[in-house]
């Protein structure tokens, strides 16, 4: 037997050393070119950018993907992060396009100044251009999508700056604030008597950041019409983008409460602008958002080359709650517009 195990042995390492030398690789045989995926810097870090802005700051940025269809998304909040959009990763890679997570100037992985004169819509397009040009996107890839604030931001950028795009997607947001509290306040008031009592009670001391209060919020709206899971059910990126949250910016922009707009954006409209946009435009709502779905159909016809999108089942998150249904919608709008079939 051991005789056997030694003449294995020798028969192994006899055809294992007989075999000629692997061919070293060379910068003519690499089968694939580095530098087509590489972003800029010493080190690569998994597609990680961070763009340094006119004013010093810096942005944090994702690649992910390689391809000639190109999304950049905006988050909402304001100054929520990137991080409730990571459900993207699981279907557009897939679909084969590549896309940008951003987290724009005063959320939670990009510089967070103390300055309230940056919290401005002007400045935040001027961002937004500026990190467009520092990765490359222009008008013959770039797509831009933006979710609720995220959904403002890429109307006004598209309203300057739609030369450079490609397409739009605005997902659950109006175009009118006003419409977006007037709406609110439908929903609100089908809430039972007892609810309204005690979100008034805190609402009437300013009280908005008190536990109680933040928590019939979250339990009694936010499962109802931002995503519709019980709570216990939300899913890990949300709750952690909820948790990294800039409250002051927040409340700066857009209030202390969905209940109570009062921040800068309130007056906000571009409602009569939109004719003026010649991008193919995806105008994305839901049954159940905060929005009026209504409206976001209405917005699609105003737009020169508009397209709407429905959920039956969702609410502001419908990228969560009904992702089949958003995810083909969505996939589909980019890939005709890339393929000139968009009508």
């Amino acid at each position: 037997m051991k005789n056997t195990i030694l003449l294995f042995l020798f028969i192994c390492t006899v055809h294992f050393s007989c075999q000629p030398p692997a061919a070293p690789i060379t910068e003519d045989s690499k089968s694939c070119d580095y530098n087509e995926f590489k972003t800029p810097g010493e080190f690569q870090s998994g597609g990680v950018e961070m763009i340094e802005l006119k004013e010093g700051h810096e942005v944090w940025t994702k690649r992910v993907g390689n391809s000639p269809m190109k999304v950049l998304i905006l988050h909402g909040g304001p100054a929520l992060t990137h991080e409730y959009l990571e459900c993207f990763d699981s279907f557009f890679p897939q679909a084969g396009i590549e896309f940008y997570h951003y987290d724009q100037l005063g959320s939670y992985y990009s510089d967070q100044p103390d300055n309230d004169s940056l919290w401005n819509i002007p400045r935040f397009v001027e961002e937004v251009e500026q990190v467009r040009v520092k990765l490359g996107l222009n008008s013959d890839n770039f797509y831009l999508m933006g979710n609720s604030w995220g959904g403002i931001l890429a109307m006004e950028y598209a309203l300057k700056y739609q030369q450079n795009m490609k397409g739009m997607i605005v997902l659950n947001m109006t175009a009118d604030f006003d419409k977006y509290e007037a709406y609110n306040a439908k929903l609100r008031a089908q809430m039972r008597p007892s609810l309204l009592d005690s979100l008034s009670f805190y609402e009437k001391k300013n009280d908005f950041a008190n536990p109680i209060y933040q928590d019939l919020v979250f339990n009694e709206y936010y499962t109802k019409h931002i995503l519709r899971r019980p709570a216990a059910e939300w899913p890990e990126p949300v709750l952690r983008s909820f948790k990294h949250i800039n409250q002051h910016v927040y409340e700066y922009m857009q209030g202390p409460s969905e209940f109570v707009p009062g921040g800068i954006l309130k007056g906000w409209s571009v409602w009569d602008k939109l004719p003026t946009l010649t991008v193919p435009t995806l105008m994305v709502g839901a049954k159940y958002d905060t929005m009026n779905p209504a409206e976001m159909e209405e917005m699609a016809t105003l737009v020169q080359n508009g397209r709407s999108l429905i959920s039956q089942k969702g609410g502001h998150l419908a990228i969560w709650d009904d992702q089949e249904f958003m995810m083909e919608g969505i996939i589909s709008f980019i890939k005709d517009v890339y393929e000139e079939k968009f009508e």
